[in-house]
């Protein structure tokens, strides 16, 4: 599918917009001041095993200390204690205990004060440091290497399978010996045995200029930064279907030419600098989209419409026909609407970058094959990210439920923070509600008010309500309690704000 890749930079951020048959598919953004971490290496020192988590904290110099499972150490610690000369068909520590091996526990491995090269998996979140890994993998432009291994595979999405098996023959032949492993990317489908040995070589040398830094380094350091957003995307997502990319920064624009140069040598000439009067984003329409990508309804050409709700445990998609009647029988309207939702769908999950767990919820369909043939639109649309997901069938009530991996921050929570005024809720008690409480809260203050003069600061639209409808109340509240109110406007109380004064 014909692409293009738009790079908006300026002091505060980088954002990357990939726009497909000039429609936004994908935005990425990079927030100078909170560089993502996840992809650089460190050498660490352990702080603190906890044998009954299986876990160690590993102090890498960030505000946190980072948080190592024993799966994520297990494995190369096994290398390093072979390297050692351990017998691994003996259990560890027992010489002469002949029953099978088993997997030693964190205590085995680490010790506190222990130094040890970690790369971040997962970012810091709220108040739990980064996740860590001793299986170093470093992304080249065809391969990804992986020193701790010894394994040797191909990218699913590479179908053919006379060319999956000669990617992976002519990896392991230039692979010098106990190198470690590869994987082969997608991107390597249509690349040469030159490509592929230039690109092995430079990530080989990469890692021995990270091991060399290491042996030098104090801890904790750091020892490799991931590269930049607009390079990484250029790395992850430049195919000979990009018919160019577009860079509203001269200094990027010599950056990325030199990169693209350098490893794709030649589709550098496609690389063009943007100047002019108005914004790029804004030219192209993607500020527009963007703020689309925001909304909670989004609308179908047919006139039908899907609701996106996202929370801490799921994201939730309601599907509605909306203004959408059909002009034959009812189930034929509810199929087009359902299939016309599955593309529209996929599409935001792609652009708002939603991960996690997911439920859409199709309008009912009696007919079962009617079902099955929403389930496999969906099925062959997400087939077409690039991120990976996996689905259930459709139930019975319109169900559908579903996965995709997380990769990073979501557009919502990249652009957004709770609502102060709601805290988040995303609802406000009404005007009724606010007249209500205060009415009560007049009442229990009882028969110490007689006589007295109430003053009732109010938000305006609640004022509204006190002057017209509830006028009424306020006057039985004055005979009640024999008391005089004043309603007084106050242009900055919130909603759900009001004070009472007495005089």
């Amino acid at each position: 599918m014909p692409s293009e890749i738009l790079i908006n930079v300026s002091r505060q951020e980088t954002r990357v917009a990939v726009v497909e048959n000039s429609v936004l598919a994908e935005i990425y953004m990079e927030r100078h001041q909170d560089r993502g971490l996840t992809g650089n290496i460190y050498k660490g020192r352990v702080v603190r095993v906890l044998p009954g988590m299986q876990a160690a904290f590993v102090d890498v110099g960030l505000e946190r200390a980072a948080f190592l499972y024993v799966a994520e150490v297990l494995e190369h610690s096994k290398s390093a204690m072979r390297a050692e000369g351990v017998n691994m068909s003996e259990k560890s520590g027992r010489s002469s205990d002949r029953r099978p091996y088993q997997s030693p526990g964190i205590e085995d491995l680490l010790r506190d004060g222990q130094d040890v090269v970690v790369q971040v998996t997962k970012e810091p979140l709220g108040t739990k440091g980064a996740q860590i890994t001793t299986h170093i993998t470093l992304p080249g432009r065809f391969l990804v290497y992986m020193p701790t291994f010894n394994h040797i595979g191909v990218s699913r999405r590479i179908e053919d399978e006379k060319r999956r098996s000669e990617l992976r023959r002519i990896v392991e032949e230039i692979r010098p010996e106990d190198a470690g492993g590869f994987i082969v990317r997608t991107v390597s489908e249509d690349s040469s045995d030159k490509d592929l040995k230039a690109d092995m070589d430079y990530l080989l040398k990469l890692w021995e200029d990270i091991q060399q830094r290491a042996m030098r380094a104090s801890s904790p350091n750091i020892l490799h930064r991931e590269l930049s957003l607009d390079l990484k995307v250029i790395r992850d997502l430049y195919t000979e279907n990009v018919r160019k990319v577009t860079v509203d920064s001269s200094e990027q624009h010599r950056e990325i030419s030199s990169f693209m140069e350098r490893f794709m040598g030649e589709m550098s000439d496609k690389v063009e600098l943007y100047q002019g009067d108005l914004p790029l984003f804004e030219v192209a329409g993607i500020e527009l989209e963007i703020n689309r990508a925001l909304e909670r309804r989004v609308w179908l050409k047919s006139g039908g419409y899907i609701v996106i709700d996202q929370t801490e445990a799921l994201t939730a998609i309601d599907v509605n026909t909306g203004r959408y009647v059909g002009r034959r029988n009812f189930e034929d309207t509810i199929l087009k609407t359902n299939m016309e939702a599955v593309k529209e769908i996929v599409y935001q999950l792609r652009l708002r970058n939603i991960g996690g767990l997911i439920i859409i919820d199709f309008i009912d369909m009696a007919n079962a094959a009617n079902r099955d043939r929403i389930y496999q639109a969906l099925d062959d649309e997400l087939s077409k990210d690039k991120t990976k997901s996996t689905i259930l069938k459709m139930s019975e009530l319109g169900l559908v439920e579903m996965t995709r991996k997380r990769s990073g921050e979501n557009l919502h929570q990249a652009l957004c923070e709770p609502c102060h005024y709601c805290e988040g809720k995303g609802y406000l008690k009404s005007r009724s509600t606010i007249c209500y409480e205060m009415f009560r809260e007049i009442k229990r203050m009882g028969k110490t008010l007689s006589g007295k003069r109430i003053k009732l600061y109010v938000n305006p639209e609640v004022a509204d309500l006190l002057f017209e409808e509830e006028r009424e109340g306020v006057e039985d509240l004055e005979k009640e309690l024999e008391i005089d109110i004043e309603i007084i406007i106050n242009n900055s109380f919130h909603q759900e704000q009001f004070e009472i004064d007495i005089e």
